[in-house]
Parts: C-alpha cells; sequence; structure tokens
C-alpha cells in the first residue's frame, strides 16, 4: 500500500496495487450471458473529451446517437411491438415526448404505471431509443410504462434532465394514486429516478410506491470502490467516466444530492430495489445506496448477478430474465391494484 494523490478532489488516499491477471468466465453462466461477455471483451472502450471541449462532446454525442440510429434502422418499433406483445402510443407533456407502453394483456382496471428513465450516461438513450423502453418495461413488468424522453446535452444540461422527470411526474399524479406508481431506472436513469424522490419530496409531492434502480450512478464523486477495482473488466464504467459526471454536473458540487443522491436525506424514500452484478462498475454505488437507504430505515432489497456488467448481458439470458421477474414481483407486492 502507499500514498498517491487523488485528481477529483486533491485529497491523499491510500492505493494498493494490484498485479495484473487473467480473469475466467464463470462455468455457471448462461450460454447467452457468456456470448454477452466475450463480445463486450471484443468491443472497444468509450473514451470521452475533455469536460470543455464543446466540439467533442458535441461529436461525441452525435456518434452515440449514430448508433442508436443504426439499431433503430434495423429493428422498428412497429416490430418490437409486436414481439413483446405491447401497443405503444406517444404523447407530450410540458413539451416533453413521453412514450406509453400498455401489454395487450392489459386489464383496463389495474391502475398501475410505472415512470420509466432511460440510462446513457445523461447524454444517450433518448429520442426513437424511449418508445422501445416503453415496450420493454412494460412486457417486463406486466404493467403500463411512460417513458420520458428528457432533454440531454449538448443543448441541455444539469438539471434539465431531472427538471423534465419531475415535469412528467408530476402530470402522472394528476392521473393516478401515487400508491399505484412505481419509477424504475437504469444507469443514469436510477440516478435520476433517485434524484426525482428527493426533488418531489421536497416539493411537497406524494412519493410513488415502489422504485427500482438497476446498477445506479448515485455518486459522482467517483468514491466507489468498484469504479477503480472492475475497470477494464467492466466494458463501460471505469476511473474514465469521471469527465462524462463532470460534464454532466456543469461545475455544481457533485455532492449536490441532486446529483449525488446517496448524499441526500433518504429518511422518506420509498420501498426500493437494486439490481447489480459483480462486473457491474456501478456494483459499489448500488450497494451503498442500499446500505444508506437501510440506515435511514427505509426498506431495500438488494439482489447481485454472477459475473453481470454494467447494464446487464444481453436483456434475453435466464440472467436477465430473472432480474427483470425481481423488479416484476416487487412491484406487484407494493403497488395498489
Amino acid at each position: 500500500m502507499k500514498a498517491t494523490v487523488n485528481g477529483d478532489n486533491n485529497m491523499n488516499r491510500p492505493v494498493l496495487t494490484v498485479a495484473s491477471h487473467e480473469v475466467p468466465l464463470p462455468r455457471s453462466l448462461s450460454d447467452g450471458a457468456r456470448a454477452a461477455l466475450e463480445a463486450s471483451d471484443a468491443a472497444p472502450r468509450v473514451g470521452f473529451p475533455e469536460v470543455d471541449d464543446a466540439e467533442g462532446w458535441r461529436a461525441a454525442i452525435e456518434r452515440q446517437r449514430a448508433t442508436e440510429a443504426g439499431f433503430l434502422d434495423s429493428t422498428t418499433t412497429e416490430q418490437l411491438a409486436g414481439t413483446f406483445a405491447v401497443k405503444l402510443d406517444q404523447k407530450t407533456v410540458a413539451d416533453i415526448p413521453v412514450a406509453i407502453g400498455t401489454p395487450n394483456t392489459w386489464d383496463r382496471h389495474d391502475p398501475r404505471v410505472v415512470l420509466s428513465l432511460h440510462g446513457g450516461g445523461w447524454i444517450q438513450g433518448g429520442g426513437g431509443m424511449v418508445p422501445v423502453l416503453a415496450l420493454m418495461d412494460a412486457a417486463s413488468l406486466g404493467m403500463r410504462s411512460w417513458a420520458v424522453d428528457y432533454r440531454m446535452p449538448p443543448e441541455h444540461r444539469f438539471p434539465a434532465h431531472l427538471d423534465d422527470c419531475l415535469a412528467v411526474y408530476r402530470a402522472m399524479l394528476e392521473e393516478h394514486d401515487p400508491q399505484s406508481i412505481a419509477v424504475s431506472g437504469t444507469s443514469a436513469g436510477a440516478n435520476l429516478a433517485a434524484a426525482l424522490m428527493l426533488r418531489a419530496r421536497d416539493e411537497g409531492l406524494p412519493l410513488p410506491a415502489a422504485v427500482a434502480m438497476w446498477t445506479p450512478a448515485v455518486d459522482l464523486t467517483g468514491d466507489g470502490d468498484t469504479w477503480h477495482t472492475l475497470a477494464g473488466l467492466d466494458p463501460i464504467i471505469g476511473p474514465h467516466m469521471s469527465t462524462l459526471m463532470d460534464y454532466y454536473a456543469r461545475g455544481q458540487d457533485p455532492r449536490h444530492p441532486y446529483l449525488s443522491p446517496i448524499f441526500g436525506d433518504l429518511s422518506a424514500f420509498p420501498p426500493t430495489v437494486l439490481i447489480s452484478g459483480t462486473r457491474d462498475g456501478l456494483l459499489s454505488d448500488t450497494v451503498r445506496f442500499h446500505r444508506a437507504l437501510r440506515r435511514a430505515g427505509r426498506h431495500a432489497e438488494l439482489h447481485v448477478f454472477e459475473a453481470m456488467p454494467h447494464g446487464g448481458f444481453d436483456f434475453v439470458s435466464p440472467e436477465d430474465q430473472e432480474r427483470g421477474a425481481e423488479i416484476r414481483a416487487f412491484f406487484d407486492a407494493r403497488l395498489r391494484h
């Protein structure tokens, strides 16, 4: 062990030097999970510009959106709606596009609905990908989904994302009993889900019956252990992501609860299920938030999947199906029918 300077907050912190070593794939993984890990290992790692490189960020965001457009060119939402057996509608709430997924088997007397917040590092996952999220969540959770196409960079920065999520949540409360509402988010979407709970409470709004946070980013100081211990193993999350978090925060204190909800008052937080994996760079954020909720006296469940990286495997592997089933069971037990 030796001491070094941590660049993010200019404080000395002890570090451990770990020798390079090979990490085999566990034998217990499904074929789908194994194939997904092998594919991710071969994929190029993501890099980001310096925080103040406006043109570099614009180009990086355009590349990310081009990748999404390529997916949407090959798989239309109409095809996915048929595959998932979900009806897709669109609405606008305070100028914010919202995609609504309704399972074909939905009973019109079932009041349950989930507010779905997409991931993508606060810079991608919007636009045409939002209807895909509405379809997937409606199918996986067996209830209607409102998926929010919140504003993002380079045109819009913090707190535009959270403002939009709050506006849609307000509109949802006008139509639904809060005890029939769930909120679900992945990665940056889980960050927004947690921040939304704190913001809604601060503004005197009733909170939903349950929250699901899959691989949440809840500490934008990057202090979690697995940011470093899993760097290079998780294909997405690692210390290089610090510039993305700084870009999203746009000079605000990263410890502000609306940016890093783990530093907020969690005493009124709804029942929450948290999901991560042993190769997820945000495993530390996930387990730390679970412990923070437990210390605050709140109900929280934690599920950690073997070898699962950030964002899961392939969405159809047995492990991914189990993940979805855990969230669905959690919501089924807590939302008013």
